[in-house]
């Protein structure tokens, strides 16, 4: 993407990329390709063929032999020295690189350029074209090349990393690939002041200024360069190569921000189901080839390169393009910065869902879980659903919101609870809380959504919106908005579990809306209707309350609040001063309904109590036995003898009356 001000200085030096070797070459017009065939032109019969996949080189012994020891061993360990063919399928380079090899060795002159660069110098490593046998071999030339010239200019660094993917494990042994990967990072971090701009990867538009056709001018004066100005350069290339310019660009320094917006560049171009939420597996039902190209350009083989993979199942199944997206994945989520808001969490949640559908090993979607918890405040619905893909189970993964949740308070208790707490304590309380609020908010909402469906368990569903602590939520309309859709997908709910989902819910954080339509929902147990009622009686007698005490003092404190108040209803609008007033009419119903309501309670009271007064005297009558009856006829008997006795004779002895009496007592007390 830009040059720096030695490339031109660099190019002169090598004669613009042009190599020669007039060394005991052999005068020769050049080569001419016959279908797979090259021949040299000269009056000299060939007596080597160099047969390279399809492609046969008709050469001479003496020029190779004399600049290549590999050539030179395989003769000499043949131990014939009339061989005439030499099969050579593993060259790196293919038939290209053999041939510029070649040409080279004949005193050709070449040009050398980004695009075959690495190609010729992992050829001259094979064919051993080192400095012992020829002083300025095509290892020395390669290598110079490389570093004067390839190195040093931006777009040279990206083609010929480009390059390097059919060139494992060359490249990598060669540090082809390391160097590359430095070059680019330090370019990518460095200030671009003074830097001669040259789009490469980005499709120019025509009305963009060529910046190198401007010589006294540089973008850093006339125009602004952007920050991600590298972002489409770095995305041409291979996962394995992006992660190694993504390690050296954190080596270097960049801002996480930074790299995280490369990475969801990379990821959003060479993943195109990632913004698609009805995304199927690759393969299925179409193919792509930028993604197939990405990867599997070099024989879908690659096994070098800096890549972390934790092995998981994998199915026999899938798709080549399929294999290709899970490596993606796998490498994006290992080089993602670790700092909080490095990716946006739209971009994290998108990657999960792709991650479950492609069977991506468990570690790696337990990671990004936790990066998602991290910053789950900043979900949106759209992007919670995400579907499950087990079968027999319900439309969207409720326990993967379930642990995004649980991973969400781990960080937040791990938060408050750090010792390096940051220098505004009760600014850091407050962000905890309307965070918690915010989703809170988002899994009422995701609740309301999910109970549409009849396989979602009544277990599930309580668990996860009693989850969050009592304090997350401000009001439970969302939740009694859930509740009720629950209740309407499953109308075959028994009593006790629908005060079972009701009891998530708290009818005194209910608004007047909320409340009015639970009291008319017949779907709710009576139980809740009555709670609903009451908690609205309450509120009204203390918002009454509270009017009175500001009526008493409305003396000292009438004036201040009167151009308040008519400050706040200029600015309140026209339909929610017609709601209120509706509501207050409903609310004065309600009242009237209340004590209708108590009244007939209280007769009902008096009638139990008449009643219960009726049955116990029935109850006294019941156990009055004749025993105890004929026990009153003895005593009234017994006082008319007594008269009757006192009246015929009065004076009795005293001490028969005593033992009358006492007889009488001792006989009472037996029988009681």
């Amino acid at each position: 993407m830009w040059e720096s001000e030695s490339e031109s200085g660099a190019g002169r030096e090598y004669g613009s990329g042009l190599l020669t070797s007039t060394k005991h070459s052999l005068k020769t017009e050049g080569f001419q390709q016959r279908g797979n065939c090259w021949y040299v032109s000269t009056d000299i019969p060939s007596d080597l063929l160099v047969q390279i996949g399809d492609a046969n080189f008709h050469l001479h012994k003496y020029p190779l032999l004399s600049r290549s020891g590999k050539l030179n061993r395989i003769i000499y360990d043949s131990r014939n020295p009339d061989l005439n063919k030499i099969v050579m399928d593993d060259l790196p380079g293919g038939p290209e690189a053999f041939e510029l090899a070649s040409k080279f060795c004949y005193g050709i002159a070449i040009d050398l350029t980004a695009g075959n660069i690495s190609g010729l110098r992992c050829a001259a490593e094979y064919l051993e074209m080192t400095e012992d046998l020829e002083e300025g071999n095509l290892i020395f030339k390669t290598e110079a090349f490389l570093s004067y010239v390839v190195l040093s200019s931006w777009r040279d660094s990206i083609v010929v990393l480009k390059s390097c993917e059919k060139l494992s494990p060359w490249a990598e042994n060669l540090q082809i690939v390391r160097r590359c990967s430095e070059s680019i990072a330090w370019k990518a971090c460095a200030n671009p002041k003074g830097i001669r701009w040259s789009y490469t990867g980005r499709v120019p538009k025509v009305a963009s200024p060529k910046w190198n056709d401007m010589k006294d001018s540089s973008p850093s004066r006339n125009q602004q360069v952007p920050p991600d100005w590298w972002f489409e350069d770095v995305s041409i290339l291979r996962i394995d190569h992006f992660v190694r310019v993504i390690t050296a660009i954190k080596v270097k320094g960049m801002r996480f921000e930074m790299i995280g917006a490369g990475i969801m560049h990379y990821a959003i171009k060479w993943l195109p189901g990632l913004m698609n939420k009805d995304t199927s597996i690759p393969g299925e039902e179409g193919s792509n080839s930028s993604t197939s190209n990405s990867i599997s350009s070099s024989g879908g083989s690659w096994k070098g390169g800096l890549h972390m993979i934790v092995a998981g199942p994998r199915d026999d199944t899938s798709t080549l393009q399929a294999k290709d997206q899970r490596m993606i994945i796998e490498s994006l989520i290992s080089i993602i910065p670790p700092q909080k808001d490095s990716v946006s969490c739209s971009f994290l949640l998108r990657l999960l869902r792709m991650a479950n559908m492609l069977k991506v090993a468990p570690a790696l979607i337990t990671e990004l879980e936790k990066r998602v918890g991290m910053q789950f405040e900043q979900a949106t619905l759209a992007d919670l659903l995400i579907p499950c893909y087990n079968k027999n189970e319900t439309t969207y993964d409720v326990d993967l919101v379930q642990r995004l949740l649980e991973h969400f308070l781990v960080q937040e208790q791990n938060e408050s609870s750090s010792p390096s707490r940051p220098p505004f304590p009760d600014k850091h309380v407050s962000s905890n809380i309307n965070a918690k609020t915010r989703v809170a908010r988002l899994v009422d909402s995701y609740l309301t959504e999910v109970s549409r469906d009849r396989n979602l368990s009544l277990t599930k569903f309580q668990v996860l919106s009693e989850a969050l602590p009592e304090s997350a939520r401000t009001s439970d309309d969302g939740l009694y908005r859930a509740i009720d859709s629950y209740l309407k997908a499953h109308p075959t709910l028994t009593e006790h579990e629908r005060k079972r989902l009701c009891r998530v819910m708290d009818c005194q954080k209910l608004s007047i809306d909320a409340c009015m339509h639970a009291a008319q929902n017949e779907r709710l147990p009576l139980r809740v209707v009555v709670q609903v009622l009451f908690s609205e009686q309450v509120k009204i007698s203390n918002a009454l309350a509270n009017n009175g005490s500001l009526k008493e003092g409305a003396e000292s404190h009438y004036q201040p609040m009167i151009p308040n108040r008519k400050t706040l209803l200029e600015g309140t609008p026209q339909s929610f001063q017609e709601g209120w007033t509706a509501a207050k009419k409903d609310i004065n119903t309600l009242k009237f309904e209340l004590e209708t309501v108590k009244t007939k309670y209280l007769e009902l009271q008096n009638d139990m109590e008449n009643l219960q007064k009726h049955f116990d005297k029935l109850l006294k009558q019941k156990h009055s036995s004749a025993w105890s009856s004929g026990w009153k006829k003895l005593s009234k008997l017994t006082k008319m003898t007594n008269v009757e006795n006192h009246d015929i004779s009065p004076q009795i002895p005293t001490s028969e009356e005593q033992n009358r009496k006492t007889t009488t007592r001792r006989w009472r007390n037996s029988i009681s």
